[in-house]
């Protein structure tokens, strides 16, 4: 089969477009007519973590949205992930069936057991590969839809963050066992580089689908000054892969040219002590505000108060909060890295680091293009429209027509010969296979 992609955008140019960005702007927040329904079909969302957990991210916000989008066509979702202490086994939280068991390593045996002994009770499994799979194939009924959904390969990533041995391990899944697993399977990526990157540097068997992250729609804002002249941003997991501490060396590195420069890091994670340090240890823990976990009012009001976001991280699949940022009028500057050279339009809705600049360079660059006022309309109102072409209603709705076409040919292949040709609905599918084991 070949590589078809759901949604184009950047440079993304391949491959037939499932839905077009010309269409209304849709999100979870608006009623809308289904063109598919998927009532009564019951799916099982594989995830690493789940979005109340402290380290989650964009990854579990994608997996979260589509499991909402799902439940509104009338699907039963249950919501399989890993346990962070005080959390619940067992929750139901926006009608989704949350699940909880293990820790970080845990969860990657318990959740595969759990799988088994609930098997006949999904007709549709969503295993996230984060690095690591749930290995669903050898666990459901062969005939279960599988859909593996992949952000961004994390070879180099196993590399820099664990010992030589566990990453060879980590690469090792990762690459041939996966690759081998899931060839029969649909995967959805999210974003052009991340396809390219999983048949070049895994050789990935199966066939491939783009549907990139969506984003909130836009909200207007309470807007308040920020310290800083300029004031930038950070947004995201306080965690080593996405180096925020390269983030607050700018209030060193751009002293001297921009003495008023401010650096704003809204986030959590584990990585908080240590850039209060590093900002201590540079001499500029005056410049830097380390906001920490922000409600969403508070949160866009930081977001939309800024000049410039920046992003140092080199490791991402697409860069949710770029776009979260466009939709204030915000634009990035970001690490020229799969994913982010995707989510942002290089000198349009962002800068991208140059051979041969460094972050700094690229963002001193960008608050001199801002400084101009026509520039900086220009740029805010691309941002705002590029962001606008992002919605978690349009997400939704393609992998449920992904998720459609999949079980009308799984239905079709549990025909009779001579009914192949009857068309099969999508709604009810396991009545119409026999099966009536509740949830």
């Amino acid at each position: 089969m070949a590589d078809t992609v759901a949604f184009s955008g950047g440079n993304v140019n391949a491959g037939p477009r499932l839905f077009n960005p010309s269409w209304p702007n849709l999100s979870m927040e608006v009623t809308e007519t289904p063109e598919t329904s998927l009532r009564g079909v019951r799916v099982a969302v594989l995830n690493f973590r789940e979005p109340q957990q402290s380290a989650a991210g964009g990854a579990e916000e994608y997996a979260w949205q589509v499991s909402r989008y799902l439940i509104a066509q009338g699907a039963l979702v249950h919501f399989v992930t890993g346990r962070e202490p005080g959390q619940a086994r067992a929750e139901r939280r926006n009608d989704v069936e949350l699940r909880r068991m293990g820790n970080r390593y845990l969860v990657y045996l318990l959740v595969p057991l759990w799988l088994l002994l609930h098997r006949r009770r999904f007709d549709v499994v969503i295993d996230s590969m984060n690095g690591i799979p749930f290995f669903s194939p050898l666990v459901v009924r062969r005939r279960t839809t599988v859909i593996c959904l992949v952000h961004h390969v994390h070879d180099r990533q196993f590399h820099a963050f664990l010992p030589s041995w566990l990453a060879r391990i980590g690469c090792f899944i990762e690459g041939p066992v996966a690759r081998l697993l899931y060839r029969r399977r649909t995967t959805i990526t999210v974003s052009e580089s991340s396809r390219t990157d999983l048949r070049a540097r895994l050789r990935w068997l199966a066939p491939i689908q783009v549907v990139p992250n969506g984003s909130p729609a836009a909200r207007s804002v309470t807007r308040h000054p920020l310290p800083g002249d300029p004031a930038v941003v950070y947004l995201g997991r306080l965690v080593g892969h996405k180096r925020v501490d390269r983030v607050v060396g700018l209030a060193a590195e751009l002293a001297e040219s921009r003495p008023g420069l401010r650096v704003h890091v809204v986030g959590r994670g584990p990585e908080s002590d240590a850039l209060a340090a590093v900002a201590a240890k540079l001499g500029v823990a005056d410049r830097v505000h380390l906001h920490g976990f922000l409600s969403e009012p508070g949160k866009n009001a930081v977001l939309g108060s800024a000049l410039l976001n920046v992003t140092a991280s080199e490791f991402e699949g697409w860069g949710l909060t770029v776009i979260e940022a466009a939709a204030f009028g915000v634009p990035t500057v970001a690490y020229d890295v799969a994913g982010l050279r995707d989510s942002i339009k290089d000198g349009v809705t962002g800068w991208l680091v140059r051979d041969g600049e460094t972050l700094a360079d690229a963002v001193d660059r960008a608050i001199g293009e801002l400084a101009d006022p026509v520039r900086r309309a220009a740029i805010q109102q691309a941002c705002r429209t590029w962001a606008g072409e992002f919605t978690w209603g349009r997400t939704g709705a393609t992998i449920t027509r992904l998720i459609a076409t999949e079980l009308a040919v799984a239905a079709r292949r549990q025909q009779p010969v001579s009914a192949v040709s009857s068309p099969v609905r999508t709604p009810d599918l396991h009545l119409a296979m026999g099966e009536t084991d509740p949830i």
